[in-house]
């Protein structure tokens, strides 16, 4: 398997996975529904779990084009390699998203909110305040590339790095993720945003597509700037 193909299938498991624990919990009648916060940013920490798991010895699953551009900028990624995992990255998003809506195929009739429809696929601010909602996009994923290059100069026993980025997922979630959702992965936003778009979702509403530039423009502008704090301090 290339690491291009590795990347997209990491970040579809990402999507399937981690939109499909918001689906759960939002759309009605699901065994799930109405679960809560913390079963959103556990299962988001599992699916980050196990899509490194599952491609992590391939392409060091990225998954996530803030992280691919974040270690090009600290000097641990190729610049030829970048394009490939981004394009690799937002179509396995994509793919995820429509496994996502297929799987949950009766329930997009019977949830009449259009808010929670969108809310499976992309995220939502808490409140819209599109300077402070960057703000926080951008610093989240400053802490999450700080994070993965701190994990990166320690040591674990064989095969627990997956499990401590996950936990580095959940702590972000409880902590930073209550204003915006945390996308912190401009492909996990605007992939699964474009399949809610085209998608014939009954009763949709609109894809949001004014505030779909911070979740986006934050996370690319957080990455960069955690990669060139931690060469500038460490």
């Amino acid at each position: 398997m290339s690491p291009y193909t590795a990347e997209f299938l990491g970040t579809l498991i990402l999507i399937l996975l981690g939109d499909g624990v918001v689906a759960g919990v939002l759309l009605r009648d699901s065994k799930a529904e109405n679960a809560g916060w913390l079963t959103i940013v556990v299962a988001w920490g599992l699916a980050v779990t196990l899509a490194i798991y599952a491609v992590g010895r391939i392409s060091d699953a990225h998954l996530n084009p803030a992280i691919t551009i974040a270690l090009f900028i600290s000097g641990d990624f190729p610049a030829e390699k970048v394009p490939g995992y981004l394009l690799a990255q937002f179509a396995g998003a994509f793919s995820g998203a429509v496994l996502v809506w297929l799987y949950y195929l009766p329930h997009w009739r019977r949830t009449d909110d259009p808010g929670r429809k969108l809310a499976v696929f992309c995220c939502a601010p808490a409140i819209r305040s599109y300077g402070s909602n960057f703000f926080n996009e951008a610093i989240a994923t400053a802490v999450l590339v700080l994070g993965i290059l701190f994990i990166g100069e320690n040591k674990f026993t064989e095969g627990l790095n997956p499990i401590v980025v996950g936990a580095l997922i959940i702590a972000i979630g409880l902590s930073l993720g209550g204003t915006t959702g945390f996308a912190i992965n401009p492909a996990r936003d605007l992939a699964p945003r474009l399949a809610h778009f085209l998608l014939p979702i009954h009763g949709k509403g609109s894809s949001d597509w004014a505030y779909s530039w911070v979740p986006v423009a934050g996370p690319l502008v957080g990455g960069a700037l955690g990669a060139l704090l931690f060469k500038l301090l460490f």
